[in-house]
């Protein structure tokens, strides 16, 4: 298995978010690649660097003035007076105001879910590199490998088509499984993040030729709190073509697992001929969010159901943020999804 990543990835380096209040440290820091390229190396896995893609493909999922917003915006928040080194927004418009301003500080409010997502000068490079990177693990899948792992950073499936969120900007797998689509007439996305991907579900929510399952902490108490429940099924061409499985916090391996089997049957059941893994690292036990409890051993037989599907696999990096284990859990995953079999 080919792994995908550009050095370009770790020059967004976000200094801080709001947490209950709180200015905090960001923990969507560079290192965290660091440790997963470790990793990727230490199971002797080749790494390639990305294709270049671009907006042509970017625009296939997202919104153009958002992508206008995302490159340019840094340079026009930087002739503000007083301006902070990141665009951070401190308004938005809620769903119940319908004009469109032209102030950069109320696209960023516009633009912007939440104050986790800061761009900074060097963003909307990492964040096309990281996009490039899982552009280019879906390119090798559909000229034929059986998978490719895209070691994404910054992450992305919490970024809709015309919104940043949760520490993501462009949304990878999306446009992976865009990607994909050019050659398979139906894809599956499996997101297995403790957080629950609601841009990713945003943006096929309304579409037959993408089946979404997503298996992650109940969002009744936790990010990102407004969506991702049980009862979301998709719209219009999209109805029964998504699917949460919300875990109560605490569940550990077996749970989990259990939830896992209840999608891998739903996406048999879809029939789609390639398929797409958010893989979230952060529902492990020893995560510095610590809400589900997944060991090494269930990251493992994570892997292994998520090769079971016997289908051409795209794993797309998501969240997963920085602890001892954090390198081992993704090679615990990567082995039991089979990677190093031939590895040199």
């Amino acid at each position: 298995m080919d792994v995908v990543f550009s050095p370009q990835q770790m020059n967004h380096h976000p200094s801080t978010y709001i947490s209950r209040g709180r200015v905090v440290p960001n923990p969507e820091r560079p290192d965290r690649a660091e440790t997963l390229l470790g990793a990727v190396r230490g199971l002797g896995l080749p790494v390639v660097a990305p294709r270049r893609f671009g907006r042509a493909l970017y625009a296939q999922v997202h919104d153009a003035g958002y992508l206008d917003f995302l490159e340019h915006g840094h340079r026009q928040w930087q002739t503000l007076p007083n301006a902070s080194a990141e665009i951070v927004p401190n308004v938005h418009p809620n769903g119940r105001m319908n004009g469109r301003p032209q102030h950069i500080v109320g696209l960023a409010g516009l633009y912007m879910a939440d104050t986790a997502c800061p761009i900074g000068a060097q963003t909307w490079e990492s964040a096309g590199a990281s996009a490039d990177a899982a552009a280019t693990a879906a390119r090798l899948v559909v000229e034929g490998a059986p998978s490719a792992y895209a070691l994404c950073r910054p992450p992305g499936h919490h970024a809709y088509a015309d919104m940043a969120g949760g520490f993501c900007y462009l949304n990878n797998v999306a446009i992976a499984a865009a990607v994909l689509r050019s050659r398979f007439a139906r894809v599956a996305i499996l997101d297995v993040d403790v957080h629950h991907g609601n841009g990713t579900q945003g943006i096929f929510y309304r579409r037959a030729d993408v089946f979404f399952a997503s298996l992650h902490a109940d969002p009744a108490a936790y990010y990102p709190w407004y969506v991702g429940f049980a009862d979301e099924r998709g719209e219009g061409p999209g109805i029964g073509s998504n699917l949460n499985l919300p875990l109560a916090h605490g569940t550990g391996d077996d749970g989990v697992l259990a939830a896992l089997d209840t999608a891998i049957r739903a996406i048999r059941a879809a029939q789609p001929a390639a398929l797409a893994v958010s893989l979230g690292l952060d529902m492990s036990a020893d995560d510095p969010l610590g809400v589900i409890k997944v060991t090494p051993q269930g990251f493992a037989r994570m892997g292994q159901a998520a090769a079971s599907l016997g289908l051409p696999t795209v794993l797309v990096q998501e969240g997963g943020y920085m602890s001892p284990a954090l390198g081992g859990n993704l090679a615990s995953f990567l082995a039991g999804f089979g990677a190093t079999r031939g590895a040199a």
